[in-house]
């Protein structure tokens, strides 16, 4: 007789409920699992209102929500969602400890390179996942996720190893919510796939004055830095042993065309006076790229110019 599979029934800490936390958390949270939410700004509104997830193809209201304002008050969890942006890793060696337990998963859905190895540094490898997330959101207010293109997926990985068991039992979990995710094989070559379109789109929205994909697209010489970057990228992925093929250039580039006047969450960070993941999207992969042999003339230009940026608006909010 066929073993029954038992479906997990983990219990799920959210650390940093902003667009990507307080979505995914949302929707597996509405679809009844058991998720704890740490919220310490939108504490209050999230209490009082619950939380909102609406877009072209859904409109869902969770009225109750199980949010704290630390981790000490969630305690020992199964598996730990951490989206908070990576200039608040620091902050990771206080949060996290309360919600460990000997077999704790720590699944990252942070943004660019060197998450992965942050968490296995001080946590343990052997707890470490990653997750990526190929949709458009924004936090349009306390407790309401916006979603601005129809579809979004989610591919989950395992740090430095195959998938386990376990991945594929993280991967149901977000599946039987309505969540299309995937697993794959390798988490570092999908991370590089994932910046061949943040690296240019988020940048240039930034460097060209604060402008939306749509626009980026429609300037010619913007579009052919997109995509000189886009291949700077490819070309460095395969420098540093993750094979990616040149077409997905191209392939990033119609789907950008679908998002419309969508604008990339580092220039929503840029206009809200919020420090950018800088080293993490744009620093750390010309690093790697670099050792590794690779010519990055336009990621390096990129790279100066947002840390000149950011660091211009920092010494003006030092001088104000």
């Amino acid at each position: 007789m066929r073993a029954r599979y038992v479906l997990p029934n983990f219990r799920i800490a959210v650390v940093g409920a902003g667009a990507i936390g307080g979505y995914y958390g949302g929707k597996l949270a509405y679809f009844g699992r058991d998720v704890h939410f740490l919220m310490r700004g939108d504490l209050r509104e999230v209490r009082r209102f619950g939380l909102r997830l609406r877009g072209k193809t859904e409109n869902v209201r969770l009225a109750k929500v199980n949010c704290y304002r630390s981790t000490g008050e969630i305690g020992p969890c199964d598996l730990v969602f951490i989206a908070l942006k990576t200039t608040s890793n620091q902050d990771l060696l206080q949060l996290i400890p309360p919600l460990l337990k000997d077999d704790t998963m720590l699944l990252t859905l942070q943004n660019g390179l060197g998450n992965e190895e942050f968490l296995a540094e001080h946590f343990g490898a052997e707890r470490v996942l990653g997750g990526l997330c190929f949709i458009c959101l924004h936090r349009a207010s306390p407790g309401v996720i916006e979603q601005f293109d129809s579809g979004g997926r989610l591919v989950l990985g395992e740090y430095d190893r195959y998938p386990a068991a376990r991945t594929h039992d993280v991967a149901w979990e977000f599946k039987r919510s309505g969540v299309v995710c995937t697993v794959a094989e390798n988490l570092a070559l999908e991370r590089w796939r994932k910046l061949v379109w943040n690296i240019p789109f988020n940048g240039l929205a930034i460097t060209s004055g604060g402008i939306d994909t749509g626009a980026i697209l429609a300037r010619d010489e913007l579009r052919a830095a997109a995509l000189a970057l886009m291949d700077e990228v490819i070309a460095a992925a395969n420098r540093c042993g993750h094979a990616l093929p040149t077409s997905v250039a191209l392939q990033q580039m119609k789907r950008t065309e679908t998002m419309g006047a969508y604008k990339p969450s580092t220039l929503i960070d840029f206009e809200m006076g919020k420090p950018l993941e800088i080293e993490a999207i744009w620093g750390e992969p010309l690093r790697r790229a670099i050792a590794a042999g690779a010519e990055m003339p336009h990621l390096e230009t990129l790279y100066r110019q947002l840390k000149a940026l950011n660091e211009e608006r920092r010494m003006v909010g030092a001088e104000s």
